[in-house]
């Protein structure tokens, strides 16, 4: 007996779920319906953000780097289901050494980017980096995997939750990314993921007062009025590269701390 084949519904990934976009609507990429998020959508995903992130940075950083190792584990297992959906295997076998690669410096950061400072008098002077906090992502549309994995990864290996705006045009990775996200250890609201037009969902992100820092690479000329709009709270704006990996990356959304403790006699 013939049977209809079971066609997959694209939804987004907030919180740790998939729901459908409140207002309903769907738009075309990559010839499937897919959600297109609205304004309260990217509100929704800032407000989880915010009440996960303080738990997630407050793990050890060696069980962040396990957390994101898994990640890359379990991308891994699905490499040739990526492949299919990216035509490149090469890109998910990048995408998953990526996600290695900066897991392994979870417990590196704050012996490279911290530091004890010299001072004069009778006290102990340290610089600690610290989580910035709730992050918005705009993912360049190319590579699809791989520019998204080297935009989230940097923002999650050092605290901060990060909510994506993925490729307008080719966000199937992305969606299917979170199904990866989903089964692994990261917890929900850490990184929520929205489809649709990033000039809708872009300002909304520049302007919330929740969003401590966005990374534009992928804003294409729009990043002048993104900049306007993020001064309301002095966001930080991240100009970043799918094509480098660095811990000058992950620095881009860490905050230096300078505590002064007096010696003890």
């Amino acid at each position: 007996m013939s049977r209809l084949p079971v066609k997959k519904t694209y939804k987004l990934y907030i919180g740790g779920s998939f729901p459908r976009s409140e207002s309903g609507r769907t738009y075309e990429a990559e010839g499937q319906n897919v959600a297109r998020a609205s304004r309260k959508d990217v509100r929704d995903a800032v407000r989880v953000a915010g009440a996960a992130q303080p738990n997630w940075a407050a793990m050890t950083a060696y069980n962040r780097g396990q957390v994101l190792y898994r990640v890359a584990e379990m991308l891994e297992a699905r490499t040739r289901e990526f492949a299919e959906l990216t035509g490149d295997e090469a890109e998910v076998h990048a995408a998953v050494d990526r996600f290695v690669w900066y897991a392994g410096w979870a417990d590196k950061l704050a012996q490279v980017l911290g530091s004890a400072n010299p001072v004069a008098g009778p006290y102990f002077n340290f610089t600690v980096p610290e989580p910035t906090g709730v992050v918005g992502v705009l993912v360049p549309d190319e590579p699809a995997l791989l520019g998204l994995v080297s935009r989230l990864a940097p923002v999650l290996v050092g605290g901060n939750a990060a909510v994506v705006v993925a490729s307008e045009s080719r966000p199937l990775a992305a969606i299917e990314l979170a199904e990866v996200l989903a089964t692994s250890d990261v917890p929900g609201g850490v990184v929520n993921l929205l489809t649709g037009f990033r000039s809708e969902l872009a300002p909304v992100l520049a302007a919330h007062m929740d969003v401590n820092a966005l990374d534009v690479t992928g804003a294409d000329g729009d990043v002048p009025e993104l900049e306007r709009l993020a001064a309301d709270n002095v966001k930080r704006i991240v100009r970043g590269s799918v094509d480098v990996q660095s811990p000058w990356e992950i620095a881009g959304f860490l905050e230096l701390k300078t505590v002064w403790h007096p010696m003890g006699l």
